[in-house]
């Protein structure tokens, strides 16, 4: 079955970040030329997504307005051959995909904001990529999952290893390694108190659900932090049924953290066609000072 639809959760307020997030989205903040957000939707377009569902809150009207026209600036641009590139890229990002929006009005937790994608996903599978993430590689961690899925008929989750000190700021998961970097899943717990982890194995930005997650999130109680947590629905699918555990290639960016922002934003700018060279010899120039 083919994967149409997608569903970007970026509702949070984005304290980590404060205070450049009082007034900007995280997921506008830029890395080096482009918003966050852009690179997610581009990862979910690379994979053959054609319709996808952002989750916003109060005040992210602006990351409609980033995937819309601006005839405004359009016209301007065309204005002058020499921005015709421009031109053509801001029309290309408007024409992306065919994008949707709902308002979470509490920040009840990521269940809750998946809850919200229910009417638009209906019967079919569908991925969900974290605003909070953006993963960079040359094979679209969505494209990983989706093969996965294809492959096993089951949901799955993107997952990599963390540290000893990091697990208890993610989710941990009960892994059996199945080939390659595949594994079974049969059990998860969100945020685990010291001792009560699984494996340092944790789920990182994304996912494959199925429509059977809706029933289970609807009966889910509020769980760590008192939100409700899409974790605690996926380890009753885990236990119940199964899922896959991608251990994905990509380098991924915590945009909800100030190191993650400014991480992406060096290496991302050291790999840029524009600047690329000329910042490298920066850094080095830097560097020999420190």
């Amino acid at each position: 079955m083919k994967i149409r639809k997608a569903v970007i959760p970026a509702a949070g307020l984005g304290t980590r970040v404060l205070p450049a997030t009082k007034a900007m989205p995280k997921e506008m903040l830029p890395i080096v030329d482009k918003p966050a957000i852009q690179y997610i939707v581009e990862e979910a377009v690379a994979a053959g997504i054609e319709e996808i569902l952002i989750i916003t809150g109060r005040g992210k009207g602006v990351l409609e307005d980033h995937f819309d026209h601006a005839p405004e600036l359009e016209a301007a641009l065309a204005q002058n051959p020499a921005k015709a590139p421009l031109l053509a890229e801001c029309r290309r990002i408007a024409e992306l995909a065919d994008i949707h929006y709902v308002r979470q009005k509490e920040t009840k937790g990521l269940g809750h904001a998946i809850l919200k994608a229910r009417s638009f996903t209906g019967d079919e599978p569908f991925v969900v990529l974290y605003g909070d993430d953006v993963i960079m590689g040359e094979d679209p961690v969505a494209s990983q999952l989706i093969r996965a899925y294809q492959r096993f008929g089951k949901p799955c989750v993107g997952i990599k290893q963390v540290t000893e000190e990091a697990i208890a700021k993610y989710s941990s998961l009960q892994v059996a390694p199945l080939e390659d970097n595949l594994y079974s899943v049969t059990d998860m717990v969100e945020k685990p108190a010291p001792g009560c982890e699984f494996s340092l194995f944790s789920i990182l930005g994304r996912c494959l659900l199925t429509p059977e997650i809706y029933d289970i999130l609807e009966r889910t109680a509020p769980g760590a932090g008192g939100e409700i947590q899409l974790t605690d629905a996926m380890a009753v699918a885990a236990r119940s049924g199964g899922m896959i555990g991608v251990d994905f290639t990509g380098t991924r960016y915590d945009m909800g953290s100030k190191l993650g922002v400014m991480q992406a934003q060096v290496e991302t700018a050291l790999r840029h066609p524009e600047i690329g060279a000329e910042f490298r010899a920066y850094l080095k120039a830097l560097a020999a000072g420190l």
